[in-house]
């Protein structure tokens, strides 16, 4: 399966995801977001980072990088999407995924492992998972409160398009397992066509028992499979 990833200045975790594309043995390429064409990519990856170190609003620049009309295209035309963190705010600043990513809660970065719940686990990115399995993923973000408005909340919920909520390590949803105030404990949500998946925790970090754990590899044996 061939994979490209998306590099922008301040990327930082552009290493990480493209090891663990690696050691899931995809075919990846790293594409400097001054590229005007992709590769043939079964998947396109927008990692984690600092994307032009934030500034303006996390995502706003890369949003109009050259490389992202080609990524708008694939999408359109069906190519599997993932943004995770910045990638995330990244998807959102394009339009490819309604909704926004504010401040955190609390006002301060957090990097820590949290608890989250698969709410849907029949997508091209979900499939190896079990419906309401409880994953331990790292989150490091300081924007990272997902807000919607309603229609579009009514919509995630009637398309069954959010991926992943917070939660306590017994799956229960509720403010105390909130890391950062989103909307609903949303962590993660689709696109209409299932097709695009953004996501605010990192399963790049969780594929690797001795220095981690491995509940980040399902999603990669997932597209694969």
């Amino acid at each position: 399966m061939n994979s490209s990833v998306i590099v922008f200045p301040g990327s930082n975790c552009d290493r990480d995801i493209a090891v663990a594309l690696k050691k899931m043995q995809f075919k990846n390429q790293m594409i400097w977001h001054k590229e005007t064409k992709l590769p043939k990519s079964d998947l396109i990856v927008i990692p984690g980072g600092f994307s032009y170190g934030d500034y303006l609003r996390s995502g706003a620049i890369a949003g109009k990088s050259n490389i992202i009309n080609e990524v708008i295209k694939a999408a359109n035309n069906g190519c599997l999407v993932l943004g995770i963190c910045n990638g995330f705010q990244i998807l959102t600043e394009t339009g490819l995924l309604k909704g926004v990513l504010l401040r955190n809660e609390n006002l301060k970065f957090i990097n820590k492992d949290v608890n989250v719940k698969v709410m849907n686990n029949e997508t091209r990115f979900t499939k190896k998972y079990k419906k309401n399995q409880i994953l331990k993923i790292n989150i490091a973000h300081n924007e990272g409160n997902y807000f919607t408005s309603q229609n579009h909340l009514k919509e995630l919920h009637d398309k069954n398009l959010i991926s992943f909520k917070y939660c306590n390590d017994k799956g229960n949803i509720d403010e105390e397992s909130n890391p950062n105030g989103s909307l609903e404990n949303i962590a993660g949500i689709f696109n209409a066509k299932k097709n695009i998946l953004g996501m605010m925790p990192h399963p790049e970090r969780m594929i690797d028992s001795l220095i981690s754990n491995s509940d980040g590899i399902n999603l990669f044996s997932s597209l694969l499979n």
